[in-house]
This record gives C-alpha cells, structure tokens and sequence, in this order.
C-alpha cells in the first residue's frame, strides 16, 4: 500500500509536471508569436514611413533627394519596385538637367537600368514612357528601343502631352521619316500654335525625305511665327540648304546673306556661302567665305578642312 500510494504521488508529480511544462510551452509560442508580430509591425510601419516620406520628396520635386533617398534604400532591397521607380525617375530628371554630356548619360544609364529592373514586377505605363524618353538621349543607336518603349506607353494611353514630339524624334533617329512625321502631326494641338522644334523637326524629316516643298512650308512657318531669333536663324539655314538640295543657288546665296546683314557674322553661314560660291564655280570667293568661317571659328572642321588647315 505505501509502495502504490508512493507511485500515486510521484505520477501526480510527474503529470503536473508535465501540464506545466506543455503550458510554458505555449506561453513561450505566444510570447514569441506576439513579439514577432510586434517587431513586424514595427517595421512595417517603418518601411510604410519612408515611402511616404519618399513619395513626398518626389512630390516637392526634388529630385537629388528623391535619388539619394531610393538609392540608400535599394541597398537593403535591391528588387522593391517602389524604390526602383523612384529611382528611374529621379535619376532620368537629374540626368536631363545636366550641362555634361557625360554626367547627363551617367544619370540617364542608372535610369534605365532601375526602370528594367522594375518592369520585372510592373507594367505600369509611366514606366514604359520615361524608359522611352531616356532611351532617346542615348543617341541613334538605341532609337529603336525609345520608339518600342514610347508606343507601348502610348498604345496603353498614357497621358502625357509629349510623346508625339519624343515618338517623331525617335523614329527620325531611326531612319523612319514616314511615321516620324505622322508622330509629329499628332502632337499639334487645335487652337494653339506649333513650337518651333516642332516645325523644324518636321522639316528635318521631309528633308530627309526629299520632300522639299514640305520642308520649304513648314520652314516658313517657323520663320513667321517664332518668337525666338536662333530658331529663326536655324529656319532660315534650312531653308538655304532646301534652295541648295534643290540647286537654286541664287536663292540660297540670297538666303545666306540676309542671315549674315539680320543677324551678324554666323561662322557656319560663311561657311555654306563658301559651299554655294564653289558650287557655283567662284572658288575665289568660296575661300574668302572659308577664311572668315575660320577667323569666327578656328575648330570649324569643315573651313578647316576646305583651306587644309
């Protein structure tokens, strides 16, 4: 009997033992469930901060903050589609507002490649558009990439007043002068006058084309309606390239001089009155216009290269 109740108390023992243990247990698996919620939420609501904080700095529009915040952040989380479109952005706004060629295509480079990254998790049509448009200030070569990036924006329709005018641009890099000039149509606006970048791209474009009595319109139209002397001027060096293409000389010297008594010594315009005299068979004056294209610019290659300087 003493044997059995000795068994009795140790089982009891043994049993309470046990319920202790298994609810510690439980406790414990609270205690860590509660805490790692807590220190999610925690984070969470961190990470939930900074983006608002991001978002605001965007917003205010500055953008070497917006780039330096995201950049910082994708350290830690290197694929987070948030950061990489902040990223792309700010850094395409940095890059456009460079005065170096090289840091302008250092920022542009460090566009793309965030806004590649995030395409992986988003088709968002902004991304599509400011990809577009930092592929275009890469030059010739990656044309066909800012053309396939701007109409896919464009075919999602984005709303964004200038991608006609960066879709022409990029088919004329591109050899398409057809649909460069059909994208360029689309961008003028009922009521509103043209700019002059737009008219002289247009022009550019039926140039291209051979297509001289386009160019010859929208030329004069630029001339007549800007405001702004230098595009005048480039309007009216194309418009003496068009007399030349279409070998009326007479207009073209004409052209050439009226720059020149307008507007002052133009170290090109000497230089394509030298063009026009030679083609003319005045070599004599032809030189004479190449020397002053050289007196106003010594590193003109092309005087340079007609005096064998």
């Amino acid at each position: 009997m003493i044997i059995n109740k000795t068994w009795s108390n140790y089982g009891r023992q043994i049993f309470i033992l046990r319920r202790i243990r298994s609810l510690g247990i439980v406790l414990l698996s609270i205690l860590v469930v509660g805490v790692s919620i807590f220190v999610i939420s925690r984070v969470n609501n961190g990470t939930r901060n900074e983006r608002r904080e991001l978002l605001r700095i965007w917003n205010d529009g500055d953008y070497e903050q917006a780039y330096e915040f995201s950049k910082a952040a994708l350290s830690e989380n290197p694929v987070d589609n948030f950061l990489l479109t902040i990223n792309g952005f700010s850094a395409y706004q940095l890059g456009i507002s460079q005065i170096n060629n090289q840091n302008t295509l250092n920022y542009i480079n460090e566009s793309i490649f965030s806004l590649r990254k995030a395409l992986i998790t988003s088709k968002d049509e902004k991304i599509y558009y400011v990809l577009g448009k930092a592929y275009g200030y890469k030059g010739r070569e990656y044309s066909e990439l800012a053309v396939k990036y701007l109409e896919m924006a464009n075919n999602l329709s984005y709303d964004a007043q200038d991608i006609p005018e960066y879709l022409g641009l990029a088919y004329a890099a591109h050899g398409d002068y057809r649909s460069s000039v059909a994208a360029f149509t689309q961008a003028f606006v009922p009521g509103k006058p043209p700019s002059d970048n737009l008219l002289l791209s247009i022009a550019r474009s039926y140039m291209a084309m051979e297509e001289y009595n386009m160019a010859f319109s929208y030329l004069q139209q630029c001339i007549e309606i800007s405001p702004d002397s230098k595009s005048v001027i480039l309007a009216r060096i194309l418009l003496a390239e068009v007399y030349k293409l279409t070998e009326d000389y007479d207009n073209a010297q004409t052209q050439y001089l009226s720059i020149i008594d307008d507007s002052g010594e133009n170290a090109e315009v000497h230089y394509q009155l030298g063009e026009i005299y030679n083609l003319k068979g005045d070599t004599t004056r032809a030189r004479a216009e190449w020397r002053l294209a050289y007196r106003q610019d010594p590193a003109h290659a092309k005087a340079r290269a007609r005096l064998n300087i």
